[in-house]
């Protein structure tokens, strides 16, 4: 299971922190980050909750990935990219945060996603946990 631990909301994104939950004993172990698009009302496609996670192909950067299920929404899915820009709604996976001139984001994109694929190790579902949203 993996867990996803909003930081900070702003008009230019919603920032977490992604972790692999380890068991009881070890809790969650953070290992990249997460940047989402915020609407008018700063508020990210997901609220807290445990959302099923389904693997799936990305079809627009055409590489394998999972799509989150939120009830309302569709092709809400983890994927590759830097700004909130970069997304539709959903859930950006990168290695840093980081500052592209004006606009806040996160950086090395391939790197995390492909460590996230990695943890994720194919199987065909799982549940995320996300916290930390007002």
């Amino acid at each position: 299971m993996f867990e996803l631990k909003t930081v900070a909301v702003r008009p230019d994104g919603c920032y977490s922190v992604l972790c692999l939950t380890e068991g009881p004993q070890f809790g969650a172990r953070p290992f990249a980050v997460a940047v989402e698009h915020t609407f008018g009302d700063f508020r990210a496609v997901l609220e807290n909750g445990i959302f099923r996670c389904k693997r799936d192909f990305y079809h627009a950067g055409g590489y394998p990935t999972y799509e989150i299920i939120v009830p309302g929404h569709s092709l809400v899915k983890f994927h590759k990219g830097n700004t909130e820009r970069d997304s539709r709604g959903c859930i950006l996976v990168a290695e840093s945060f980081a500052q592209f001139g004006a606009q806040a984001g996160v950086a090395d994109s391939a790197g995390g996603f492909d460590e996230f694929m990695r943890l994720a190790g194919g199987v065909k579902e799982f549940d995320l946990v996300v916290s930390g949203r007002a």
